[in-house]
């Protein structure tokens, strides 16, 4: 409680420092901690950047709170203009009818020129409609990539893989020599979602959703995801990989304290692991598998964006454009990267830190950007499910019982194919 007092009261006095005579506009969103402290820092340089308008940023607890405040406050007409809303939640915030102004349509009409291309490939889609225009505009966006720790390498005399094959190759080592080879930290992230994107594979039907919510069907029973589960498993039962939970930080405890050699996280995981590794480390891509045909294409992000919503005024909607464009500015981006881990989200941000030497000092900055703008295919720009936040905890139990040998990942994922395509026809009935 203490905190949230806290973190209100720096909000009215960033509010409290902009003109009595500019537009006041809120900005609701689900981060607390350092990340809570950037976003007042934003807002506070927004207002004293200009005088017109007058933002006010409130966090109202995790990503699923604010999704949900957001959606009531809509119904009852008392909506924030700005709302985070999470990767997952995407789906909801967008088929809720009248919602949202497309972010590309706010900051066209307030006489700026939006251009798509700015953005690094795998940002660009995620929370575009079909035909490519921006709906929500990307915010904290991270890469799930993979974290080396360089001592286990040279202990065993290996480098680190840039596909699966390559990984089954280096594990025996580095078991030998004394080391977990493998963990990571969310299996629907980093093992479900950008396995397709990073192997190019159909997610979804309806084009991973984007087209329609009638009708679409998860494609999670397709023989190389059910593979690479079985391949888990496998390394699970031979000591190549371990599994704790369902729990982030469970998984990426391990790791920091020196006992395992890669760990699967979030880009946006760099800033904190600087403080809490206990080894030496780096960190290359999320890997692929050569065998499958097309693969090795971009991922796509994880975190957040914000969406303007409807049902304001004018002269409030001119404030958020600005604040849009003033957000994606690349002095602030690089900011905002700096000081949280996120990665900068357009090329322009990317080639301002590259210039001011950021990559040089520190190169594991800039692997998720890498990551995120390798050549995108067919299926790697993201996918659009209703009540996927139900489907993800679904795929979690799932998940655990594989790894406690209950059910095997073929049946694991069957189970999962028909709940979820229970809970995306639901969706359908109620979006809108």
């Amino acid at each position: 409680m203490l905190k949230k007092i806290s973190m209100a009261a720096v909000a009215v006095s960033i509010s409290a420092t902009s003109s009595m005579a500019a537009t006041n506009i809120t900005w609701w969103h689900g981060m607390g901690g350092r990340n809570g402290e950037v976003i007042n820092e934003v807002a506070q340089k927004f207002n004293e950047a200009q005088k017109e308008c007058a933002l006010t940023p409130v966090s109202k607890g995790s990503y699923e709170e604010a999704l949900a405040s957001g959606i009531a406050a809509f119904r009852s007409g008392e909506q924030p203009n700005i709302l985070q809303v999470f990767d997952a939640g995407a789906a909801t915030i967008i088929n809720a009818k009248g919602a949202v102004i497309p972010a590309e349509d706010l900051i066209n009409k307030a006489g700026y020129k939006f251009d798509r291309d700015a953005f690094i490939n795998g940002v660009r889609y995620f929370y575009a409609a079909a035909d490519g225009k921006f709906v929500g505009m990307p915010f904290n966006s991270s890469a799930p990539i993979m974290y080396v720790n360089d001592e286990a390498l040279k202990k065993a005399g290996v480098e680190a893989p840039k596909t699966w094959e390559e990984f089954e190759q280096v594990a025996p080592k580095l078991k030998e020599a004394g080391y977990i080879p493998l963990v990571q930290s969310q299996l629907t992230w980093q093992f479900t979602e950008n396995f397709f994107s990073r192997n190019n594979i159909q997610f979804a039907t309806n084009n991973n959703g984007y087209d329609s919510v009638t009708d679409t069907k998860l494609k999670v029973t397709d023989p190389n995801l059910v593979m690479m589960f079985d391949k888990l498993k496998d390394w699970k039962d031979k000591g190549l990989f371990a599994y704790y939970g369902a729990g982030w930080n469970d998984n990426q405890k391990p790791f920091e304290e020196g006992k395992v050699a890669f760990w699967i996280g979030s880009s946006g995981s760099f800033g904190g692991l600087q403080k809490t590794a206990t080894m030496p480390f780096s960190a290359t891509f999320l890997p692929y598998w050569r065998s499958i045909k097309g693969a090795g294409t971009n991922s796509f992000i994880g975190g957040a964006a914000l969406f303007a919503m409807s049902g304001k005024s004018e002269a409030e909607n001119k404030c958020v454009a600005d604040f849009f464009q003033f957000l994606t500015s690349p002095e602030i981006q690089v900011f905002y990267h700096k000081a949280t881990g996120y990665v900068a989200i357009t090329k322009a941000a990317y080639e301002k830190a590259k210039a001011e030497g950021y990559y040089k000092e520190k190169p594991v900055a800039e692997v998720g950007i890498q990551q995120l703008s390798l050549p995108g295919g067919e299926w790697s720009k993201g996918y659009r499910l209703g009540f996927y936040p139900q489907i993800r905890a679904v795929m979690e139990r799932e998940y655990n019982r594989i790894f406690s040998g209950e059910v095997t990942p073929k049946a694991a994922f069957e189970i999962i194919e028909k709940e979820g395509n229970d809970l995306l026809a639901r969706f359908a009935k109620t979006a809108g």
